[in-house]
């Protein structure tokens, strides 16, 4: 028979040390905290761990029921923590509650498999668990309960909100990179490191933000509207006010030539294909193969009427959301919190975006994903950026598949026939955004409508066999669709590019073929993992380029420019950012020069600060 709790003895004891095992236990899923941690770190995550095993006991009522659920959850909490770590490269993190249903419908396509020191931690917590049963004690004054459980959580937002000043932090020199959500969490803490970056779950107005002056700059690029042509407009490369503009009855004005306002026709089909995990992986180090595993995206390097270069991307392994994000809105996840999803967490409503553009200029938008339409919520955010009509899973008919996903031949099938149809409507220019998903991740699963035919030459490694064969696929069907429209007489731009390369599955035997490890990257071979390759194609004549290195937020505009287009206000001040930086993402900011700013020259730069303003007043604060 259990006795009424004492706050001596044993049931004290247990109420000390068990949260302390818990704390070792679910860190060492996937790092030392005796390593990595300082002791002020020790400290910080064990009251919340003493604070949370107290809560739990005034409302359980009984010390070893209370603790045993805390052992529980942090079991079963580090160990979907280690599976996300290993999937992304990024732990769980506030705002992923709100991507929840996202990862559900893809987790059945990564392997689950328990590493010995995974087996490990599992069985230290079901010896904490046997030993748990010892534990005897109860409480049975409810008001003690209700005013303990209430003092207690108390203090747990207290310490929340402690850990929320910057006085705080850097007093007890916690590590605050939020850009890099991994090292933060491996510095301070699982506990500590969610605490801290529940701060961004809002974010907050830049210093010294000032709506007006965010309007008058981009007015005096000539923003009146979100659209192509806006009175004062300019034209895509060069300086911001000798090409281009707009005619006394609306025409936009081409190198020099008016095309008239009601004469669509002469405006090119905009065709944009994001592919799930597309990348070259020979950027990390020596990679060499039994064929080349993307032969026609290397014969494109140089080609007539075609831009290729290297995207510089703000994700890794996974929310391929953020790279779409970066591209349809020329913001960037360098101001925004480390691992947040902005489909999910900030847009509630209209946003500006090249949709919006494209539409107010006439263009028919439409978006494409062959898989769920809840994914990353994108059946809601694409109506609110301006796409006329959605396509999800259940519009691609007669689809191929490869894996588990639709192929890249049927998707680009599918593009295909929507053209097709559109162009019997008449109906004006078309913008088409496509989000793939063959090569999406679990590469290293067997399937009996997929056999690697690529063969890394450098590293014995099914998967990245796997993942080399799944990019000469997607090769292939690329060089497909534009044959296809390199047949067409109505004049049409393909945009291709990669939203993020995959996880450490796939880079680690390659940088272990090359004598690198993971552990001791530099600051160069770690911005390699952010690196995807883009090309941009016409079946009409455009300025052709090579080599050229952007971010995500930029590639919009370098579509708009190639293609001849006047730019608003916005696209105009981006096309004069990408001028003094040509790399702004969250993981670096690169200047003209090759150089890497420090995180204090970012904080320093005036243009930087500016650019902040300028997307927290689109995003946030941009009245319709």
């Amino acid at each position: 028979m259990e006795k009424k709790l004492s706050w001596t003895g044993l049931p004290l004891t247990g109420v000390i040390l068990c949260p302390v095992c818990m704390f070792i236990l679910t860190e060492s899923y996937s790092y030392n905290p005796f390593a990595d941690m300082k002791p002020v770190v020790w400290v910080l995550n064990l009251l919340f761990y003493w604070l949370f095993a107290v809560c739990l006991i005034m409302v359980v009522g009984r010390v070893r029921a209370a603790l045993r659920i805390q052992t529980v959850f942090f079991m079963l909490a580090g160990l979907a923590n280690y599976y996300v770590i290993a999937f992304r490269s990024s732990p769980i993190l506030p705002w992923d509650i709100f991507s929840a249903r996202t990862a559900v419908s893809v987790a059945d396509n990564f392997s689950y498999a328990l590493p010995g020191r995974v087996r490990m931690v599992l069985f230290g917590f079901v010896v904490l668990l046997a030993a748990q049963h010892i534990l005897q004690g109860r409480i049975e004054n409810r008001r003690v309960r209700v005013s303990g459980a209430a003092v207690s959580l108390f203090c747990i937002g207290a310490l929340a909100v402690i850990l929320h000043q910057e006085t705080v932090i850097s007093g007890l020199r916690l590590y605050d990179k939020m850009f890099t959500p991994g090292v933060v969490q491996k510095r301070n803490g699982s506990v500590v490191a969610f605490m801290m970056e529940l701060k961004y779950l809002l974010v907050e107005k830049p210093p010294g933000y000032d709506a007006e002056f965010c309007q008058a700059l981009l007015d005096g690029y000539g923003m009146q509207a979100d659209g192509m042509g806006q009175e004062g407009a300019v034209s895509g490369k060069g300086s911001l006010a000798e090409h281009g503009g707009v005619s006394a009855d609306g025409g936009l004005v081409r190198d020099g030539s008016v095309i008239p306002g009601a004469g669509m026709e002469e405006m090119p089909h905009i065709i944009v294909i994001m592919n799930e995990g597309f990348s070259d992986l020979s950027s990390l180090g020596e990679l060499s193969s039994n064929e080349d595993y993307m032969p026609f995206f290397h014969s494109m390097q140089g080609a007539e009427d075609t831009v290729t270069g290297t995207l510089h991307v703000s994700v890794l392994g996974g929310n391929t959301a953020n790279t779409e994000f970066e591209f349809l809105t020329g913001s960037t996840m360098a101001f925004l919190p480390g691992g947040s999803i902005p489909y999910q967490q900030y847009i509630r409503g209209r946003i500006p975006s090249l949709a919006s553009a494209l539409k107010q200029r006439g263009y028919r938008c439409i978006a494409m994903h062959p898989y769920h339409a809840k994914g990353w919520s994108r059946n809601q955010v694409y109506p609110w950026m301006g796409f006329d009509e959605l396509r999800f899973l259940p519009d691609y008919t007669d689809a191929e598949y490869v894996r588990k996903y639709v192929s890249d031949k049927s998707d680009f099938r599918q593009i295909i026939k929507e053209y097709e149809k559109h162009k019997e409507t008449q109906e004006g220019p078309l913008f088409l955004f496509n989000v793939t998903m063959q090569n999406h991740g679990g590469y290293d699963q067997e399937f009996t409508n997929f056999t690697p035919h690529i063969y890394a030459e450098t590293t014995e490694s099914p998967v990245v066999d796997n993942y080399l064969s799944l990019i000469s696929l997607t090769d292939e069907a690329l060089e497909g669709v534009v044959a296809y429209f390199e047949r067409e007489q109505e004049n049409t731009m393909i945009v291709f590019f990669g939203d993020h390369q995959p996880n450490d599955t796939v880079a680690g035997p390659i940088w272990r073929s090359n004598g690198i490890s993971k552990d001791a990257l530099t600051p160069e071979q770690e911005a390699s993992r952010y690196e995807v390759p883009f090309l941009i194609w016409a079946n009409f004549d455009i300025e052709e380029a090579e080599g050229l290195q952007i971010s995500a937020n930029y590639l919009a505009t370098e579509v708009l420019g190639r293609a001849g287009f006047s730019l608003n206000g916005y696209y105009a001040y981006l096309d004069e950012l990408q001028g003094q930086y040509p790399v702004i993402s969250a993981k670096q900011v690169v200047d003209t020069e090759g150089n890497r700013l420090t995180a204090e020259e970012r904080r320093e730069s005036d243009t930087l600060l500016t650019f902040q303003a300028v997307q927290y007043y689109r995003l946030f604060d941009r009245e319709e």
